[in-house]
Parts: structure tokens; sequence; C-alpha cells
């Protein structure tokens, strides 16, 4: 665990101005609007080269069987629908990372893609509500 950390705390590094670092790694894919997996080369054997990626600063609907309705279920489907589609139509992706999430098995941080943030587009598209920790509103009550 040690050794994840501090190969994690090398990609991270120091903050300046409130600017992270941003790294060039391949998208393996999408897993909902707000988390992705990216290949992660530096991670210590015998943990597998790869990572995945919570959206910091955003909720979007979860689809499939964590939707609490169907309405729920379909917006997270067009959720993750938007985020696959910028990510397969990008010229360039940059990964930022935060920290590691609440849960442990992923890391906050963003994805910017052809130079704007994901969290952004997803928020402005309305394919988001910023989320912060707090608790969650439900999808299924508009």
């Amino acid at each position: 665990m040690k050794r994840l950390i501090a190969a994690l705390s090398l990609i991270a590094g120091p903050v300046f101005a409130n600017e992270l670092p941003r790294y060039e790694w391949d998208v393996l894919r999408v897993i909902d609007g707000d988390t992705v997996e990216i290949e992660a080369p530096y991670l210590p054997e015998p943990l597998a080269p790869k990572l995945s990626i919570r959206v910091y600063g955003v909720d979007t609907p979860e689809k499939g069987w964590r939707g609490q309705c169907e309405r729920e279920k379909a917006l997270g489907q067009e959720a993750s629908d938007f985020t696959t589609q910028l990510i397969q139509n990008a010229d360039s992706i940059m990964v930022e990372i935060r920290t590691w999430d609440k849960f442990g098995g992923r890391v906050l941080g963003d994805l910017w893609i052809d130079g704007e943030s994901l969290t952004a587009l997803l928020i402005a598209n309305g394919y988001a509500r910023p989320y912060y920790g707090e608790a969650k509103q439900s999808w299924c009550d508009e």
C-alpha cells in the first residue's frame, strides 16, 4: 500500500496556484457518466495497470441495476453515452488526479477533453449536478 500511495503522490505532485498537473494516459473504458478507467502503467505489481477515475465535483444518475427508477436509469445511460462520445471524438485527453475517493477503490480527478473539463461539460449540458460529498438528491423525484 505504501508503494501505491507513493506512486500516486508522484503523479499528483505539488499543487501550485490551485492547478493540478495533467497527464496524457489512455482511457480504457467509460464505466458511467462520471467514472472512467484509465491505463496506469505506473502502478506497481501485482496491481493491475489500470485505475478508475471518479470525476470530482459532479453526480450523474446511475444506469442499469444501480438506478433507483426507470427515469434515473435512462438519464444515467444518457450521461454515460455523452461521456463516451466526448472521449471517442477527442483529439486530446488529459487526466488530473486529486486524491482517493471515500471508498478507496477509485481516485477523484477530472478529464480535460480538448482543453475542457469533463466536470464542467457534464454540468453545463445537464448530465450532472454539482456534488461534493453531501447527501445526494434523488434523480427519481423530478
